[in-house]
């Protein structure tokens, strides 16, 4: 439990020198066996805590889901579900990273994600990224929506919030957080110009290649 609990606190560090984590905002999660170990509330995630951190049960709902350490974020039930609905997430991060969470005001692509194909890193790397209806912060239906959504994904964007990932290692789910503030940032520095989108075969040669999910809807 020490490797994880350093890992989480070392990618707290990474976030916050990045400046993806204004404040206290943002949280991460690992996933220990049947439990979670996460970011604390009201804690910069640059002065995080190897021995300072929030248990939960990944199964139970709050607030019997708290099993040691100090309070957990009231978001939490976002990572339960991405844990849930995945057995291969082992980490998830969620942001209020500027861009991203300024592009989570707008209204979504397609039904299927938020962002269009304007780049090959976020198709290869991210894949579709389903637009989550607003929910107050820490709203279990939300999180029950998100774990019951019929298609496949590694993240989602909360309308007027941010991005929540999973992934396989904390390494792997923050380099997908950081391809998602980059390609926020991207769209919003193209303004009101329509950019080339990657057309439907060159999706579905990076999505065979890398793995990455895309429901053909959402390509048109």
């Amino acid at each position: 439990m020490t490797d994880l609990r350093q890992t989480l606190v070392e990618a707290g560090r990474r976030l916050d020198a990045l400046g993806l984590s204004p404040g206290t905002s943002g949280n991460l999660s690992v996933r220990d066996g049947d439990r979670i170990l996460m970011t604390p509330t009201g804690v910069s995630l640059g002065e995080l805590s190897a021995d300072s951190l929030s248990v939960l049960d990944l199964g139970r709902p709050a607030p019997r889901a708290h099993l040691d350490g100090p309070k957990a974020s009231k978001e939490f039930p976002l990572h339960q579900a991405l844990y849930r609905r995945d057995p291969e997430v082992d980490a998830v991060v969620h942001l209020h990273s500027t861009h991203a969470a300024a592009y989570s005001c707008l209204p979504a692509w397609s039904e299927h994600s938020a962002m269009p194909p304007v780049t090959p890193y976020f198709v290869m790397n991210v894949g579709q990224l389903p637009l989550i209806p607003y929910a107050a912060p820490g709203d279990q239906d939300q999180a029950m929506g998100i774990e019951e959504l019929d298609f496949p994904f590694r993240a989602v964007l909360l309308q007027n919030h941010g991005p929540v990932v999973g992934g396989p290692t904390m390494d792997r789910a923050v380099a997908l957080a950081i391809e998602i503030e980059e390609t926020a940032r991207l769209l919003l520095a193209l303004g009101s110009r329509t950019p080339r989108m990657l057309d439907e075969s060159e999706i579905r040669e990076l999505t065979e290649r890398y793995r990455s999910p895309w429901t053909t809807a959402a390509a048109g």
